[in-house]
């Protein structure tokens, strides 16, 4: 990975982009946001499994989960019923699984980068990568070739070397764009002298130190000069538009349409390639724009942002208190336990989505599931959240879907046999009694949890138990719990909510309907 050193026009030595990429990549910013890039790079979407990873992963940050339920729920993506979306797995439905993935891989870059000291030049370096993911999709989406998430997360990462540059070696960043500036370099030629390797070069390195794989790096390949050729394999096709995604990004920064000067020289470099003529290019120019917008304004990046109160036909009500990331009011939306205090609206909301759900044609059991888990975990509070379900095979309940602290680690525990044991869930789905523990601390309660919760959970201090009995059957049970005790308890118009929420998965696992 290393390169001679190269020299300056005062004949100084300069580092050579192995030391460089050390330095970079060492730095405890970027190597988190590497591991958290490369951890959402490998979701793949893969039936049910993939969105519910996607879905983990998103929920796991607050911030970004308001921020991908703020894009779900822009006019450009509401549904035409106007219902609010509530819940990720409703976002990833409605927008798409690679468009969620790409997104929240621009979020992390937004997250890490935007509050730079050098926070202007940032954040131009960061526009042109946003905006070059979305033109990078909507290449993807009017193409034959099948590969938009490759296209739109190559095209996001083509621009990683100089956004990295300007964040960490702003002087370095600098003195690139003065070369540039005095018209007798390019940015490759430019980036050479002053880093020792091209731009486009430090941007596949930087993604090979983050473990992306080879498919996306190749794409960041600089293309030859001139006119390109129509690409003879789909590998060829990525980075043609990888490589026009970001010239048209750094276009539409300049605002300028295809018409200018530049975009038809746009047009003379990329047109025959990529099939694109001055009415292709008009309309691909209008949707970018208008998703660069929604985007900007779902990350708070929009130009007014600070100072803007949201407007009437802005995110519903019960979206609010998602909006106010790190404002001094979301803390006092919350009891102790950690319960909002919108919880009822916020259940209501998950109630109706639910119901949506279930409305749609060939809707399944697991969507259904999905979303009544992540509605109880989000609107309540709770720290961990899971479905049990019934495994016949193995003879025992097994939580299938978790969410929330340790939740591979508390899923992967939380088993117990069929055959009761007098124990609190057996008795639960005996009764068909939905239990809500307010202090799980209480001797009685105690008594009754089993030795494997205990050891499993033992900082559960309240908790929910919600039955899952068909036609008198068991079948297993939600379960969700605080690290808090919750003397506020559950008040009947929210029992009813959550209990019009299991309902809706009870019908779901009724034969015939699922």
């Amino acid at each position: 990975m290393e390169h001679a050193p190269t020299h300056g026009t005062a004949g100084a030595p300069r580092p050579v982009r192995g030391l460089l990429l050390k330095k970079l990549c060492s730095d405890e910013g970027m190597f988190a946001l590497g591991a958290s890039v490369a951890r959402v790079v490998q979701l793949v979407d893969s039936d049910d499994q993939g969105t519910h990873s996607l879905a983990y992963y998103v929920l796991s940050d607050v911030a970004l989960t308001q921020k991908i339920l703020r894009l779900a729920n822009t006019p450009a993506y509401r549904t035409a019923g106007g219902t609010p979306v509530t819940t990720i797995s409703r976002a990833i439905s409605l927008l798409g699984f690679d468009n969620v993935k790409t997104t929240a891989l621009a979020m992390l870059l937004v997250d890490t980068l935007a509050n730079s000291k050098h926070a202007q030049a940032v954040r131009v370096e960061l526009e042109a990568a946003l905006c070059a993911s979305l033109v990078g999709r909507e290449m993807a989406r009017l193409s034959a070739y099948q590969g938009a998430e490759e296209a739109s997360i190559g095209a996001l990462f083509k621009n990683i070397g100089p956004l990295v540059i300007a964040s960490q070696e702003h002087e370095r960043f600098r003195e690139i764009g003065a070369l540039m500036a005095g018209g007798k370099h390019t940015q490759a030629q430019a980036s050479q002298m002053i880093l020792g390797s091209t731009y486009d070069t430090l941007s596949a390195a930087i993604l090979h130190e983050w473990k992306i794989p080879d498919v996306i790096v190749r794409a960041l390949s600089a293309l030859p000069p001139g006119k390109q050729k129509p690409a003879l394999n789909r590998q060829e096709w990525v980075r043609q538009v990888v490589s026009f995604s970001i010239d048209a990004a750094r276009l539409l920064a300049r605002k300028q349409g295809p018409a200018d000067p530049d975009g038809l020289a746009l047009e003379q470099r990329y047109g025959v390639a990529l099939n694109l003529d001055q009415d292709r290019l008009q309309q691909l120019f209008a949707t970018v724009r208008r998703d660069m917008a929604a985007l900007l304004d779902s990350m708070q990046l929009g130009p007014q942002t600070e100072v803007e109160e949201p407007s009437a036909d802005g995110l519903p009500n019960v979206l609010l208190l998602a909006t106010m990331n790190g404002d001094s009011r979301e803390q006092e939306g919350v009891h102790p336990s950690g319960k909002p205090f919108n919880a009822r609206e916020l259940l209501l909301a998950g109630v109706q989505e639910v119901t949506q759900i279930r409305a749609t044609p060939h809707s399944k059991a697991n969507e259904v599931i999905q979303a009544v888990l992540e509605t109880l975990y989000r609107s309540m509070g709770f720290r961990f959240a899971t479905v049990v379900l019934k495994d016949v095979r193995s003879g025992q309940y097994r939580a299938r879907i978790a969410m929330g602290e340790q939740h591979a680690a508390r899923q992967a525990g939380f088993v117990f046999p069929l055959p009761s044991d007098g124990s609190l869930f057996h008795l639960a789905m005996e009764n068909d009694a939905d239990l809500m523990i307010a202090d799980a601390s209480a001797p009685k309660i105690r008594d009754l949890l089993p030795a494997w919760h205990r050891a499993l959970l033992p900082d559960a201090r309240s908790f929910i138990v919600l039955p899952l009995v068909v036609q008198g059957t068991p079948l297993g049970l939600f379960y969700a719990d605080r690290a808090q005790p919750a003397p506020e308890g559950v008040p009947p118009d929210e029992a009813s909510l959550i209990r019009a929420l299991k309902g809706q998965v009870l019908v779901a696992l009724t034969p015939g309907n699922g």
